[in-house]
């Protein structure tokens, strides 16, 4: 307890910079992803291929229109035989956003550089009125 009380500075400290690395986490995705109207453009524009890394049952219940479902468990296996052309743009989908950043860094990995996440995920879609495809 003593520790506590002569250290409460310290415990302040960790808690906020805990806090500022949540952050972006909840709220949807975090930064350095796509807008759901950049998405658009870089789809029309240069043919990008949208990959979905939810789930099967979640890709069913809604997804990006004429998008690929990957789950991210399987990304590193699938991706190469679904998107052979490593210089295609590549938008990664999920539900928020969270598992479409991880899906950036296992694509660019694989060496798709042009690999970007849609930020805030299929909820910023939906909010930004855009088509969803269910089946």
């Amino acid at each position: 307890m003593n520790f506590i009380i002569e250290n409460w500075y310290l415990i302040l400290l960790a808690l906020v910079s805990g806090g500022m690395l949540l952050a972006p986490v909840l709220m949807g995705g975090g930064a350095g992803g796509l807008t759901a109207a950049n998405a658009v453009q870089l789809i029309n524009r240069e043919k990008a291929v949208v990959i979905d890394v939810c789930a099967p049952e979640e890709y069913a219940a809604g997804h990006v229109g004429g998008a690929k479902n990957v789950p991210l468990a399987q990304l590193e296996e699938r991706l190469p035989s679904v998107v052979k052309n490593k210089a295609v743009p590549l938008v990664m989908v999920c539900a928020r956003g969270v598992r479409a950043q991880r899906a950036v860094a296992v694509a660019k990995k694989l060496g798709y550089d042009n690999a970007q996440a849609l930020s805030g995920g299929l909820a910023a879609w939906r909010e930004a009125n855009l088509p969803v495809e269910k089946g």
